[in-house]
């Protein structure tokens, strides 16, 4: 991607006051009125849709600045809002009257291609105007309906629907983006070949606007070919210009809001594929090298894993570190290796063992690292309101970013193995299949090119080397402390997923989609729908509960299943199914956060995958409601629900612990996977009723539906298992630093507990000990129970989590807490086997009122 393609955008940055430049060039007129920046338009260039970025290069959200439209201002605003979209209806006739001069001589074209001498073939005719009609169509609905708006304004006038319906759809867009480079290059083809479309594509004659003296306007092919390529930039701009202007309260914000969110999100998309920076290199012999992709990976090199800037050029990829410079001088990588892309190859199932191994740290390792970091964010915070606090802030920071560093490092487990084909193979480990597919797709992308092997010699590979500082995209390694305090920290909290369904597969298959966030740097899976079989049209409408770690992203990929069990790979982490497609979509709070849900359909190579969305606080849920109805089991004091039912341990704690063993204590993931939501508000609605259909159910149901019921069982009791009475005592006895003050302590707390409590914990107890029996099969520690039941079974009452701390907000509470009441469980799941009745009969621990 060349650079001229975003001139005009260097200095366009949206702040806190809207957008703005320099002078009359970038963003002001010579009367000081704002005006929409310039763009390059010339149409030799690559395509490249501009998202508005923030001064970090970061996407701005669709989030317009406080205070804009208070009191007065608001008539002002609507009258700034009325002339935002004049100026934009204008520019769209403009743009409609383009499109029609390029139909203009499709129709005679495709007419001619049937007869014995056609100027085109059909298929010629096809690829040059590909989707140029639906695009006109679309638009010129979208003008026709708008206009009367304008000529009638008022304040009650809504145009919302409007943008949000033609943000819908962007589809067409993406599949003309797609064609565009074909498009091109067969028109100029055709014109070399036939000098009538020569004639033809040279002379285009595009109407001017209604009240306009010139009539026309004589403007190429290639020039018009390229106008779409800005439109969808130009409509991103106006957005948020409309934004700016229109009041909280009016019934257009929430849906010029959504239409906002929908643009940068397909700008994204696109952007993945098209890089905004991607400057053409030009090496000795005069061979043009563009950069295409790069990023921050860990590769492993000699045993160890190192932090490595990987730069993916179009003929080949180059492996970079960082070199140590003196202070003050210009910051340089060095080259630790390259590969020609037509020698690179990827890794196969016969030959996984040709790749080095790698050591996977135990995960309490890396929770214990995150929730490490969580603990120093906080006393950040702190510190910064504290007085003469900055030394000791930059103190936090600076170990801050040596934790996350080793988080960065040791994290990521999913190999990336590449091989030059003369012998050499390079590992690098990534945090998600996402990340894997991306450079994968990326570099086969090239590689269908004719590509020549290269050589460089010691001087083109310092130049190129040199280069690679200029060109890189990616500036700093992802960590917290690279990013501005301003920045968002992210959602705390759970998001409810709806999967809906899929579109545009052409051919059937068995189809399933995973969920992932990202959660300190890296992205984590957090949910598996159910294999649609044999469809081209899934409709899975599954409802998942994801828990959020200051997550910024919600990624969806949607995969192929194999069961060829030839297929299986030697390599526990490389998964065989096939991915079909990928997006991601940014998790803006203030669309998140509302208490409806909230639709979107996400693009992923041609697929159309529908999904709802909807967000609930941590604050909300540390709060426990009891249930109204006493005859259920959910929300229901646990010594009632066990003295209704005569039993020691409430029924659905062992139905669903049963369950678990008899069939899912292998299953990977076990209780960290989602469930179903719709599938676990079944099963509870059956146990709160008492059906005599739940065993049945219970065997019919997905397996990480059932995990999940007998977590949200404990999650919705009206007081924490462990009480709320008992809580500050657990935080300071596992505290305790001497060994046996500790044992006396914990198992006198445990003596402490209700009869009903108790012995459901230790029924808990032992069951979670045998599930981490198989931790080589399903991946769960000891630790990462701990960790998932850990503030569910024990969590500070809403009055005890702000008692004498300085604690501004629930992630707060949660970073405070979570560390010990993860160590809590752990350390009675670490213990020997805990008897009731010895615990009951054992008076050697001393006694304490707590």
């Amino acid at each position: 991607m060349t650079a001229s393609v975003i001139k005009g955008f260097k200095d366009f940055n949206y702040n806190t006051d809207g957008y703005e430049g320099d002078g009359a060039e970038d963003g002001k007129s010579q009367d000081g009125s704002e005006t929409l920046p310039y763009i390059d338009e010339s149409p030799t260039m690559s395509p490249q849709l501009c998202v508005p970025q923030g001064p970090d290069g970061e996407t701005v959200s669709p989030t317009p600045p406080e205070g804009l439209l208070a009191g007065g201002d608001i008539e002002k605003g609507l009258e700034m809002k009325r002339l935002v979209l004049s100026g934009f209806l204008a520019s769209e006739e403009i743009y409609i009257n383009q499109l029609e001069a390029l139909l203009l001589p499709m129709r005679p074209l495709k007419a001619t291609a049937t007869t014995s001498q056609p100027v085109l073939t059909i298929q010629q005719v096809e690829t040059i105007f590909y989707k140029i009609q639906d695009i006109f169509e679309i638009h010129k609905e979208f003008y026709d309906a708008l206009l009367p708006n304008i000529q009638q304004w008022d304040e009650k006038v809504t145009v919302g629907h409007l943008f949000q319906k033609l943000a819908s759809q962007l589809g067409v867009y993406k599949a003309f983006v797609d064609n565009y480079k074909v498009a091109l290059e067969t028109a100029e083809k055709c014109s070399h070949a036939n000098t009538q479309f020569q004639k033809i594509s040279e002379n285009l004659k595009v109407k001017g606007p209604k009240d306009s003296k010139d009539c026309t306007t004589t403007v190429s092919m290639e020039a018009l070919l390229y106008k779409p390529i800005d439109r969808v930039t130009r409509s991103t701009l106006v957005l948020h210009d409309l934004l700016k202007h229109t009041p909280k309260d009016h019934p257009d914000f929430p849906l010029l809001q959504d239409a906002l969110r929908i643009s940068q999100n397909f700008l994204s998309s696109i952007n993945e594929d098209i890089d905004p920076r991607r400057t053409a290199v030009t090496t000795p012999k005069g061979e043009a090298r563009q950069l295409v992709k790069d990023g921050f990976l860990v590769e492993v090199s000699e045993s160890s894993r190192k932090v490595r800037h990987v730069f993916l050029f179009t003929d080949l990829l180059l492996c970079a570190k960082m070199k140590k410079t003196a202070v003050g001088r210009h910051q340089q990588y060095e080259c630790k290796w390259y590969i020609p892309l037509a020698d690179l190859t990827f890794q196969t199932l016969d030959d996984s063992d040709s790749c080095p191994s790698v050591q996977v740290l135990p995960e309490h390792e890396i929770e214990e690292m995150k929730i490490k970091i969580s603990l120093l964010k906080s006393e950040i915070q702190k510190e910064k309101k504290a007085p003469k606090g900055q030394s000791r802030v930059e103190r936090l920071r600076k170990k801050m970013n040596e934790q996350e560093s080793w988080l960065l490092l040791h994290s990521p487990t999913i190999p990336f193995c590449i091989h030059n084909k003369h012998g050499k193979s390079y590992l690098f480990l990534l945090s998600s299949d996402y990340e894997r597919s991306e450079w994968r797709e990326s570099i086969q992308k090239l590689q269908k090119k004719d590509l020549q092997t290269c050589v460089l010699s010691s001087v083109e590979l310092q130049v190129l080397t040199s280069s690679c500082f200029k060109l890189r995209t990616v500036h700093n390694i992802p960590v917290t402390s690279n990013k501005d305090d301003e920045e968002t920290p992210g959602l705390y909290g759970f998001l409810h997923v709806i999967v809906h369904s899929a579109k545009g597969f052409t051919e059937s298959a068995n189809l399933y989609c995973t969920l992932e966030v990202d959660s300190y740097g890296y992205f984590v899976s957090k949910a598996k729908t159910r294999v649609f079989r044999d469809t081209t049209e899934p409709q899975w409408n599954e409802e998942f509960e994801i828990e959020l770690e200051g997550s910024q992203y919600l990624r969806i990929l949607c995969y192929e299943k194999c069961y060829d069990k030839s297929m299986l790979n030697k390599n526990d982490n490389e998964i065989v199914d096939k991915i079909m497609g990928k997006g991601q979509v940014q998790l803006d709070p203030q669309t998140v956060q509302s208490k409806n849900w909230h639709m979107d359909v996400i693009e992923m190579n041609g697929i159309k995958v529908e999904f709802s969305m909807k967000f609930t606080s941590r604050d909300l849920s540390l709060k426990r409601t009891p249930s109204k109805k006493q005859s259920g089991v959910f929300g229901v004091k646990i010594n009632v629900v066990t003295k209704r039912e005569r039993s020691k341990v409430p029924y659905i704690v062992r139905q669903c612990i049963e369950e678990v063993e008899k069939r899912g204590i292998d299953e990977v993931g076990i209780y960290r996977i989602s469930g179903v939501a719709t599938d676990i508000q079944a099963l509870k609605s059956v146990f709160d009723t008492n059906t005599k259909d739940i065993l049945v159910m219970l065997s019919d149901m997905d397996i990480n539906a059932i995990a999940g019921t007998l977590k949200l069982y404990f999650r919705e009791l009206p007081e924490p298992l462990l009480t709320d009475r008992l809580y500050p005592a657990f935080m300071e006895g596992i505290a305790l630093s001497d060994p046996a003050a500790k044992e006396n302590c914990m198992m006198h707390l445990l003596r402490s507990l209700p009869d009903p409590n108790l012995m459901t914990f230790l029924t808990l107890l032992e069951h979670l000990k045998r599930v981490a029996e198989k931790e080589p099969v399903n991946k769960m520690s000891l630790h990462n129970l701990a960790t998932v039941f850990g503030p569910t079974l024990l969590r500070p009452s809403e009055s005890e989590s702000t008692k004498g701390q300085h604690i501004t907000s629930a992630s707060d509470i949660w970073s405070h807490d979570v560390m010990a009441q993860v160590q809590v469980l752990l350390y009675y799941l670490q213990h020997s086997p805990i008897s009731f009745a010895e615990l009951k009969r054992n008076t050697l621990y001393f006694s304490t009122d707590v």
